[in-house]
């Protein structure tokens, strides 16, 4: 992967020089971010079963330390040093909680406790390949620095708010105020934040998905979700994503040689992109064979079958970091918990051993979450760094946001090494985690395989007839794996509104609703997070 970015002039490079993650003032403050982050995800993720965004922790974290009238804290008074703080605490929650601590109960689950070493670092592995990608692949075509990523825009506006102190400042506070009302009324407040930010088609899928699972019953007389329909629609939208995204690339780099030109972006290019994801490919296929060898699941396989389950498990871990990556870009969600059991299903299918498929589904599950939360870092730092107006400031500071997520990572395996053993004997496993293991011990048929290729073959039309900018088929499947129909009314309600604002007040409208957008994500992620905090307590 080559890390590569345009020159920017020589005076910006001279007189701009980003803010150091490793400034030995802030090492420390790193640390305590970061275990305290780590800490959040596991307890959240084992005990309540959800693991909330905590980059908007991270910031009023940083927002609080400027304020400290000492030294030693009036770096925080930079937006930027606020930045590499909300990346450092994110990326230790959900790397502990999502990438890590989930992938090991499953084979604690499934009683085979000598697997949890290994599977501990092919996990730790892939959540650093996870976000390595990430890094080389952000702000190329397919995912733009310019598409919503919410949460990471409401991240940089709630920065800039405070910062400010202007109107904009009250707007966000608003908006913040209606997200907690909102959530504490069981309305989910921050759906009126990501349609005012988002794609306008890939929301109105995702809220027909919502809607259509959430009434399924009382529409078709039988849930949809028990008939593999969901599961169907994004097993063949994520193939026919994966093939756009493929064409695409292979377009650009044709394109640039018959302009005699460089595709070079402002940060990434095709080329750039399409070298992170063979690289990452290659390294998710030496995880798995690290797995194999590791857990001892190749023993209960023949050479081929062996082969087979190393391309699937390589190839399952890159479609749904990707697919993840899209649903993220567009909605603010990424559905790693669900695309890992569309996996699941088709190694079923495949007929791998069952301690076979319990580590693909643990691998699979790890890849996924780090990709979309790094990204939405990235986003909130790129709009901090004035939107990639100066590449050369752009890329210094997304390769310190780099570095926060790695550091964070290795904080977070310091600690879930040493912690799952007590969470285990404690019977405090994340909830998804007792799905996919039940789905292996329920098993597949033939019934459940006709199922996702009917279905597969609609997500695949939708997908195909979308188009690559609006993610139609693969939104539209997000919807259908999340229980969820308040929501998808939300949406509706939210999409009228942008549209009436925008025809009233044009651009100066739209802007006004982002902020006020941001303060609803914002709002909404501040009470889920303090509320289900506030569970642990009673547990």
């Amino acid at each position: 992967m080559n890390d590569t970015s345009p020159p920017a002039s020589a005076d910006t490079s001279a007189s701009r020089r980003h803010p150091r993650f490793f400034a030995p003032g802030q090492m420390v403050v790193n640390v305590i971010v970061c275990v305290l982050g780590a800490i959040i995800g596991m307890e959240l993720i084992t005990r309540v079963g959800i693991t909330p965004n905590t980059s908007i922790i991270g910031a009023l974290i940083a927002i609080l330390l400027s304020y400290i009238p000492l030294r030693l804290f009036r770096r925080y008074r930079s937006l930027e040093s606020q930045t590499l703080v909300q990346t450092t605490i994110s990326g230790a929650t959900f790397s502990a909680a999502n990438g890590l601590l989930l992938p090991l109960a499953i084979p604690f689950l499934m009683g085979e406790s000598d697997m949890l070493i290994p599977m501990l670092i092919g996990a730790a592995l892939a959540v650093i390949t996870d976000a390595s990608i990430l890094y080389f692949s952000f702000d190329s075509k397919i995912f733009s620095a310019r598409a919503a990523w919410p949460p990471g825009l409401a991240t940089a506006e709630a920065l800039k708010a405070a910062a400010d102190k202007g109107r904009n400042a009250l707007l966000l506070l608003v908006g913040m105020v209606g997200g907690v009302v909102g959530k504490a009324f069981g309305i989910p407040a921050e759906m009126f934040g990501i349609a005012w930010i988002a794609n306008i088609f890939a929301m109105c899928a995702l809220g027909l998905g919502l809607i259509l699972r959430g009434y399924s019953e009382q529409l078709f007389g039988f849930d949809i979700s028990t008939a593999y329909i969901p599961h169907g629609i994004m097993i063949g939208a994520g193939l026919i994503a994966l093939v756009q995204i493929l064409l695409l690339m292979r377009h650009d780099r044709r394109q640039s040689k018959a302009k005699g030109e460089s595709t070079q972006r402002p940060t990434r290019s095709a080329l750039q992109m399409r070298t992170a994801m063979l690289s990452g490919f290659g390294a998710y296929l030496i995880i798995a064979l690290i797995l194999a060898l590791g857990t001892g699941i190749y023993t209960g396989m023949s050479f081929g079958m062996l082969i087979g389950w190393l391309v699937f498990a390589a190839l399952a871990a890159m479609a749904s970091e990707l697919i993840v990556g899209i649903a993220a870009m567009h909605s603010g969600w990424f559905p790693s918990f669900a695309t890992a059991l569309i996996f699941l299903v088709i190694g079923m299918l495949i007929g791998f051993p069952t301690t076979a498929l319990g580590i693909l589904v643990a691998f699979t599950v790890a890849t996924g979450p780090a990709f979309a939360d790094m990204a939405y870092d990235l986003k909130a730092g790129w709009t901090i760094r004035g939107e990639g107006s100066d590449p050369g400031y752009e890329m210094d500071g997304r390769r310190q946001q780099y570095f926060a997520e790695l550091f964070s990572f290795g904080v977070a395996i310091v600690i879930v090494a040493f912690a799952f053993h007590a969470y285990f004997a404690a019977d405090l496993v994340p909830p998804v985690a007792r799905v996919y293991v039940a789905t292996i011990d329920a098993g597949a048929s033939l019934e459940v395989a006709k199922q996702l290729l009917i279905w597969g073959s609609v997500g695949a039309i939708i997908q195909a007839l979308g188009g690559v900018s609006r993610q139609i088929g693969v939104l539209l499947a997000t919807g259908l794996l999340i229980t969820s129909p308040i929501a998808g009314i939300v949406i509706y309600l939210a999409l009228l509104v942008r549209w009436i604002v925008l025809k009233r007040f044009g651009d100066t409208g739209g802007h006004k609703l982002y902020v006020l957008g941001a303060g609803f994500i914002t709002g909404s992620a501040l009470y889920s997070f303090f509320s289900s905090t506030l569970k642990l307590g009673s547990k």
